[in-house]
């Protein structure tokens, strides 16, 4: 890794410090102790970790992080900016609002088949042109969403702009691995994060200024200079390191095949599961089934095939299997919550699209101020209690959340996400470190895909769970309550009672009267069970963040300071 002084040294300077260090070599070899020396470097030379090093410039790795972070957050906000821009894609394209959510599920699922196979792409077609690639479609498909004149072909673009975007997230994070030391990557985890964790809470506030203010086509219009700026900043300082080759292996089609059938089947399974009643329905059992079957014959076909698309081998790490757990569950947790919140928001609390946006801001607050600061907390502390530490946070706020009302205000609701946001700092920039730090350099671009394939699993699995199990419990305490509100309770009779007076005074006749006085006791009935619902809902998040402290004693502590195998500048 090349500081050096400067931003990067020319190019022309780099055969001089090449042959500058042949020179020394052959001096000392020809001196006293010349053939130990010898020996030592035909050892050197015989391991992985020296890898012959590419000729370009050494980039300052700050530099190269926010080439990268540029691309990684566009595609990250555009994962959630849409959603509340759909009444208004629905309304300008004549379509109902159930067809325009194939606008969200397109996107995801293409992400989705993309994200695994990221590694062995960028070992294919070479990481660098994989990333200009994906950079470039991804910025193109953005403006042929924001014209696209119909919803097919703007569900057609959305696809393109998935696929395109599926790979940025891993290639970025390989390569910002890559970039910094050992002992460096907890700040480079906690400045990468902060497109991860950020992106997907400030995706509905931007998406609805833009909506409400102009129109939801600059939603997508919104990502073209930042893709400009992505394109010259990736082209200019980033580089392919040295063990990456176009292998000429065998392509594993079936793998390939099989992969896409699966992932697609269940990402649309978690996408409609709600829509369509779950089990209840046929397209739903024959989705699941499938994907479970696929995802058998995928798993059976990578452990026998000698060139698979997903090198499963890399699960024979502990930290890092612990770490894909736990990312998993994290990513259950946070976009369920990310999910809850507005809902309740938006049904109890009356705010509109945009008021929820900010009122949800707090979290990413969070984890700006939180970041940063922890990617230097892990580098001083054994990164497992920092982990262990934000889990507990994350815990806390969602408790704190369980404890709100119907007369809830901003404060009562910045604190609690003020402090998830921290804590999830706290939990993300360490999770990375650890689980990725025993993964060889030549396995980096293949782990980061998993990783990345299992958080966004976790949050389909989180979004469409929370969803179901609103609509179950608020079905269950509207039952319960509505049980207690019958003629013989006064107090519900002394309620309706004045209810009916209200209406009656208001000029309503008595039979307008009695129906509008139902309704209203109905309405209060629904909100409070809606509210209840909420409450456990948020209580479960808060068991789940406690269940998954025990599993940081499963990983090891990172060694820092060493370069692992297949150490490249860039």
């Amino acid at each position: 890794m090349g500081f050096d002084g400067g931003l990067f040294f020319p190019p022309r300077s780099a055969p001089l410090r090449l042959a500058g260090f042949r020179f020394l070599s052959t001096f000392r070899a020809s001196g006293p102790g010349g053939a130990r020396y010898a020996g030592k470097q035909a050892r050197m030379s015989a391991t992985p970790q020296n890898f012959p090093r590419a000729d370009h410039p050494h980039v300052n790795p700050w530099i190269v992080a926010i080439s990268v972070m540029c691309c990684t957050f566009m595609e990250v906000l555009d994962t959630t900016v849409v959603n509340v821009s759909l009444p208004h894609i629905a309304g300008n394209l004549s379509a109902t609002i159930d067809e325009a959510t194939w606008v969200l599920t397109s996107y995801l699922v293409a992400n989705a088949v993309i994200l695994p196979i990221t590694g062995w792409l960028s070992n294919h077609f070479g990481r660098k042109r994989l990333l200009m690639f994906s950079v470039v479609g991804f910025t193109a498909s953005s403006f042929l969403c924001g014209a696209a004149p119909t919803l097919p072909l703007l569900i057609l673009f959305r696809l393109l702009q998935g696929a395109c975007g599926g790979s940025l997230a891993p290639l970025s994070q390989a390569v910002l691995l890559e970039a910094f030391p050992a002992e460096a990557r907890g700040k480079a985890m906690g400045f990468w994060g902060l497109g991860i964790v950020v992106a997907p809470v400030l995706g509905p506030v931007l998406g609805g200024w833009l909506t409400d203010s102009y129109s939801w086509r600059w939603v997508f219009y919104i990502n073209l200079p930042v893709g400009i700026l992505s394109i010259f900043m990736v082209q200019m300082f980033v580089f392919d390191p040295p063990y990456i080759r176009r292998s000429g292996a065998a392509v594993d089609w079936w793998g390939i095949g099989m992969l896409a059938v699966w992932i697609g089947a269940l990402q649309i399974a978690f996408d409609k599961g709600q829509e369509l009643d779950w089990f209840s329905s046929r397209t739903i059992v024959a989705l699941v089934a499938i994907a479970i079957v696929f995802l058998i014959a995928f798993l059976v076909r990578e452990l026998m095939a000698e060139h698979p698309v997903m090198n499963l081998n890399v699960f024979r790490l502990r930290s890092y299997s612990a770490g894909v757990f736990l990312m998993t569950t994290l990513g259950f947790v946070l976009y369920g919550s990310i999910v809850l919140l507005p809902i309740w928001l938006q049904t109890l609390l009356g705010y509109p699209a945009t008021t929820t946006g900010f009122t949800m801001a707090p979290r990413g607050l969070g984890s700006m101020i939180g970041m940063p600061l922890v990617g230097i907390f892990v580098s001083r502390f054994d990164p497992r209690k920092v982990l262990a530490g934000g889990l507990l946070l994350g815990a806390a706020s969602t408790w704190r959340l369980a404890q709100l009302n119907l007369d809830a205000g901003f404060w009562d609701l910045f604190w609690p996400q003020a402090i998830q946001g921290f804590g999830l700092g706290m939990v993300f920039v360490p999770l990375t470190t650890i689980a990725m730090n025993p993964v060889p350099r030549e396995q980096m671009g293949n782990a980061t895909s998993i990783y990345n394939l299992m958080r966004n699993l976790g949050g389909s699995v989180g979004i469409a769970i929370i969803a179901m199990l609103n609509t179950r419990y608020q079905q269950k305490y509207t039952a319960i309550l509505g049980s207690d509100v019958t003629a013989t309770n006064p107090e519900a009779a002394q309620r309706l009672s004045a209810m009916r007076s209200l209406f009656l005074g208001m000029g309503s006749g008595q039979p307008l009267a009695d129906q509008r006085a139902y309704a209203s006791i109905f309405g209060v009935v629904q909100r409070q069970a809606a509210m209840r619902a909420f409450v456990d809902l948020f209580q479960l998040l808060t068991l789940v963040f406690l269940l998954m402290i025990p599993l940081t004693l499963i990983m090891r502590k990172p060694k820092g300071g060493a370069s692992r195998p297949g150490a490249a500048g860039h």
